[in-house]
């Protein structure tokens, strides 16, 4: 699943899909960009409920107001600024530079993983979805 997930959050919304058969729990993996031989034949009965996209992390509040969280917590001084770097082309980037400088991009590295973890933990509960591990 954490998998999945990192492939669907690795491009922009809808740049990349999965999608989990919630039967037999396999994952059937569709990129935007397509490279000669990447994409499998999806089965017939894709539309059926039994199909889950994987969701995007942005569609789980892991984006911007993860950012910003922590940017509140541990860099308070820079909030207005990180703000701004939301407004063009980059933040992500720019903020990460931002952190590097500061000395905590470790600090923001586990902040962001225990966030996603949690998140796509509930994302699967209410989904009735057994995650493993």
């Amino acid at each position: 699943m954490q998998l999945a997930f990192d492939f669907v959050s690795s491009g922009g919304m809808g740049e990349n899909q999965a999608l989990l058969d919630r039967h037999s729990g396999k994952i059937h993996w569709h990129p935007e960009v397509l490279g000669e031989g990447v994409l499998e034949e999806l089965p017939d009965d894709i539309d059926d409920e039994k199909y889950i996209e994987i969701p995007h992390r942005n569609e789980l509040d892991l984006g911007r107001p993860l950012v910003m969280g922590f940017v509140g917590e541990f860099l308070p001084e820079d909030y207005d600024d990180v703000r701004r770097f939301f407004g063009k082309r980059g933040a992500y980037r720019r903020f990460k530079d931002l952190a590097a400088r500061r000395g905590v991009i470790d600090r923001w590295h586990d902040f962001s993983a225990k966030a996603e973890e949690v998140a796509l933990r509930a994302w699967c509960e209410e989904n009735s979805i057994e995650l493993g591990g």
